[in-house]
C-alpha cells in the first residue's frame, strides 16, 4: 500500500471521531485522484435549461477540469459532449456560449453537428478515404440526466441513475424548485472568478457551516444585508439528507412568528406558489423557511435567503446555484448562477440580481467575508510543520458519540435523512467527507 493510499484508508475511522486531517486541503496528490476517481464517477452539474433555449444553442462548462460541450441538439435532446476533436484532440469551442448548426476545429476543420456526430472534413474523400465517420463522432458523457431543469452528467457508464444517487436529497429540491407552474430560469450570466482555495472547502461551508455565521458575517447583520438575528438565525435543522448530500434550514418555530417566509419572496411571487405536486408537509416546511443553504455533492450548493446589498433597499428573496470547480491543487474557480420563477416582474428579478451579486459575487460582501479564511485553510493545509506533527482539524461540533455540543435528533421530521436541531452541528459536513473519501478510496 503506497504512503497516499494508506492515508486516505485513515480518513473513515478519523471522520468517526469527527476529525479531518489538515493536509486534504493541498496536496497534489489528492488533487489527481479526485479528478481521477470522483469526478469521472459521480453525478456532477453543468448547468441548466434555461441557459440554452433553443436548438443549437450550446455552453461550455467542466466536469473537474475536462471542458464538455452542453449543447441542445437539432432534435432539442440535451448533450454533454467531451471537447476535443477526434483527430488530434484540438478544443473545438473558442467561446463561452453561443448558437451554432455545426462545430469545426480550428486545426484541421473536421467539424461535427449538434448531435456530436462527425459530418465532414476538408478532402475528406481524398485524404480520408473509407473512413468511417460513425465512429469518429465526439466522446459523449456517459449518462445525462435532469432535474428541474438542473442538467446533470455523469461520466460513468456504470453510475446509478441520478434520482438513486440524490435519494433523500431529492425530496428536498422538490421542495424548493416545485413551488410554482413552470419552475425556475437563470437571470443573466453566471459569474465566474479564481480563488487560491481548495474546492472542497466552499461544499464543505455550504453543507451547513452556519457557526461562522454568527462571528464572521456578523458585520452583514450591523449593516442590515440580512435582518434575521444571528441567534435566531441558528434555530433550525441540520439534515444529511443523503450520503454526501445535506441541506440545512433556518426555519421558525410558529409560521406565524413575523419573520420572514418562503424565504423572504416577495408577496407577488409567492402568491403563485401552490403545493401542486409538493406533500402538505413539504409546502408547510417552505412557507417557514427563513433560510436554505445546501450541497449536492460533489460540487453544487445553492443559498436561499432573503439579502441586499443596500441597505437603501430592503432584503429580497433570491435563489442563488454554486459551482465549486478544481482549478489545480489548492484552487478553484467559482461559478455562481442567479435564478428567478418564470413570470418573475422584470423589477422583481432585477431586484434580486443585483441583492445576490452583492453579496455572494466577485465583489460581494458576504464572499469578502468567506474568501480570506478560505484561501487561509489552503495555505495552512500545505504547512511542512502540519504535516510533520500530524494536524487534524475537528469537526466535533454536534458529534453525538464524543458527547460535544447540545443538538438533538429530531425524530418527527417529515422528510428523509437523518435531521438535527438547533444548527450548531458539523455532522453534515462529516457527511461531505464521508462520500468524499468513498470515492478517493475507490469504493464508487
Amino acid at each position: 500500500m503506497t504512503d497516499l493510499a494508506a492515508r486516505l484508508a485513515e480518513i473513515p475511522g478519523d471522520l468517526d471521531q469527527g476529525l479531518l486531517p489538515g493536509y486534504v486541503f493541498n496536496d497534489p496528490q489528492i488533487h489527481r485522484l479526485e479528478l481521477d476517481r470522483l469526478f469521472t464517477k459521480a453525478w456532477c452539474f453543468v448547468g441548466h435549461e434555461s441557459e440554452i433555449p433553443a436548438n443549437g444553442d450550446y455552453m461550455v462548462r467542466n466536469i473537474g477540469e475536462d471542458p464538455f460541450i452542453v449543447v441542445r441538439d437539432d432534435d432539442g435532446a440535451v448533450r454533454v459532449l467531451l471537447d476535443a476533436c477526434r483527430h488530434r484532440g484540438t478544443r473545438l469551442c473558442r467561446a463561452d456560449a453561443g448558437n451554432t448548426t455545426n462545430f469545426r476545429c480550428p486545426y484541421h476543420g473536421w467539424t461535427y453537428n449538434t448531435k456530436g456526430d462527425l459530418v465532414g472534413a476538408p478532402a475528406i474523400n481524398t485524404a480520408y478515404k473509407g473512413l468511417d465517420k460513425s465512429q469518429w463522432g465526439l466522446i459523449p458523457a456517459a449518462q445525462v440526466e435532469t432535474v428541474h431543469g438542473l442538467i446533470f452528467a455523469s461520466l460513468d457508464p456504470k453510475a446509478a441513475p441520478l434520482d438513486d444517487y440524490l435519494g433523500g436529497m431529492r425530496w428536498y429540491l422538490d421542495l424548493m424548485f416545485g413551488l410554482a407552474d413552470g419552475g425556475m430560469e437563470v437571470v443573466g450570466e453566471p459569474n465566474r472568478f479564481v480563488l487560491d482555495a481548495d474546492w472542497k472547502i466552499g461544499a464543505d461551508n455550504f453543507s451547513g457551516d452556519d457557526y461562522h455565521t454568527v462571528f464572521l458575517h456578523k458585520s452583514m447583520w450591523d449593516v442590515g444585508a440580512i435582518t434575521i438575528p444571528p441567534v435566531a438565525n441558528m434555530q433550525g435543522y441540520h439534515v444529511h439528507a443523503a450520503p454526501g448530500h445535506s441541506v440545512t434550514f433556518s426555519i421558525a418555530d410558529d409560521e406565524d412568528d413575523g419573520g420572514p417566509q418562503f424565504w423572504g419572496y416577495d408577496p407577488e411571487i409567492t402568491a403563485a406558489f401552490r403545493q401542486g405536486d409538493l406533500t402538505a408537509e413539504q409546502f408547510a416546511i417552505a412557507r417557514r423557511s427563513r433560510i436554505c443553504v445546501g450541497t449536492v455533492f460533489p460540487n453544487l450548493s445553492f443559498l436561499m435567503a432573503p439579502l441586499t446589498e443596500d441597505p437603501a433597499h430592503a432584503p429580497t428573496g433570491l435563489l442563488s446555484l454554486r459551482q465549486w470547480q478544481p482549478a489545480g491543487p489548492g484552487r478553484m474557480e467559482i461559478w455562481n448562477w442567479v435564478l428567478a420563477w418564470k413570470g418573475t416582474p422584470e423589477a422583481l428579478r432585477e431586484r434580486a440580481y443585483q441583492a445576490s451579486i452583492g453579496t455572494f459575487g466577485p465583489a460581494g460582501l458576504f464572499e469578502q467575508d468567506d474568501t480570506e479564511p478560505w484561501q487561509s485553510i489552503t495555505r495552512m493545509s500545505g504547512s511542512a510543520y502540519g504535516r510533520a506533527v500530524g494536524m487534524k482539524l475537528n469537526y466535533q461540533m454536534g458529534h453525538q458519540g464524543a458527547g460535544i455540543g447540545s443538538v438533538r435528533e429530531v425524530t418527527d421530521f417529515p422528510g428523509p435523512g437523518t435531521v438535527l436541531a438547533p444548527r450548531y452541528e458539523e455532522g453534515v459536513q462529516i457527511n461531505f467527507y464521508r462520500r468524499w473519501a468513498h470515492y478517493l478510496n475507490g469504493d464508487a
